[in-house]
């Protein structure tokens, strides 16, 4: 298994990575991809990478961070993303849930970074909360298709599912699938096809119904590809085998 998106940077994980990742193994899961949200994050979760061959980083500015980024911050990302290590840039993206930066200077630095991926050739880690169709509008004009990425932790509708895989883009489910009052997310998870399907964590939030109460992490996505499975009516195994080839087609990894 590979878990597409986990944050193993934050505090949560102080001292603990290698004890996260022998478990991790332990049970099944071969990769994960530490995903940064700021300049300094994303620095982090490189040096993360560079001790672990199972782990692969990202580079980004979440769209909480959107405000405290340097006056260099293109820059920083820039010199980042050109460590093969790096295999993606964001999380990026648009937050209108939270709304921790002005929405304005959310999309600057969201469509700054799409560019980032277009000149690099790396595909986008994509966040959205309640700016479903505006993001859809950037990623449009900005021209994701030619790059390609992934939509992480998905909670939209069916509707913005189709027009994301329209686009050409992958979508991944967390823990969110997993819990009972989630019947509407469960019926998308539906129509994503296995060609086109990622499963995270995101770690140490989100953690799967079975194992509520804890801190979420990489060993815990097994419940996400189960229940997936389970929805699809397939096993875990063929699973799977589908997500470490679209890791390849999209991220080109190789487990």
């Amino acid at each position: 298994m590979i878990d597409t998106h986990a944050h193993l940077d934050f505090p949560d994980f102080k001292d603990e990575i290698k004890g996260v990742m022998e478990r991790a193994d332990h049970n099944g899961v071969k990769g994960v991809i530490c995903v940064g949200i700021s300049e300094k994050s994303s620095s982090d979760v490189l040096d993360i990478a560079g001790q672990y061959s199972q782990i692969w980083a990202s580079a980004g500015i979440h769209p909480h961070d959107a405000n405290n980024v340097s006056e260099r911050y293109e820059s920083v990302l820039e010199k980042l993303a050109l460590s093969p290590q790096v295999v993606a840039i964001g999380e990026t993206g648009l937050d209108y849930f939270k709304d921790r930066a002005p929405r304005e200077l959310q999309q600057n630095v969201f469509r700054a970074q799409l560019r980032l991926a277009l000149k690099v050739q790396k595909p986008v880690i994509i966040h959205c909360r309640d700016a479903y169709q505006e993001l859809m509008k950037i990623m449009k004009e900005e021209n994701i298709e030619q790059v390609g990425g992934i939509l992480h932790c998905f909670s939209g509708d069916e509707n913005f599912a189709r027009q994301s895989l329209e686009l050409g883009l992958y979508i991944s489910f967390g823990g969110i699938i997993t819990y009972p009052k989630a019947h509407r997310l469960r019926e998308v998870v539906k129509i994503v096809p296995l060609d086109r399907i990622f499963v995270e964590t995101d770690s140490p939030f989100l953690t799967p119904q079975p194992m509520r109460g804890k801190r979420n992490e990489p060993a815990y996505v097994k419940y996400n590809y189960d229940q997936i499975a389970s929805l699809k009516n397939i096993t875990r195994e063929y699973l799977q085998t589908h997500c470490r080839r679209n890791l390849t087609n999209l991220f080109n990894i190789t487990l």
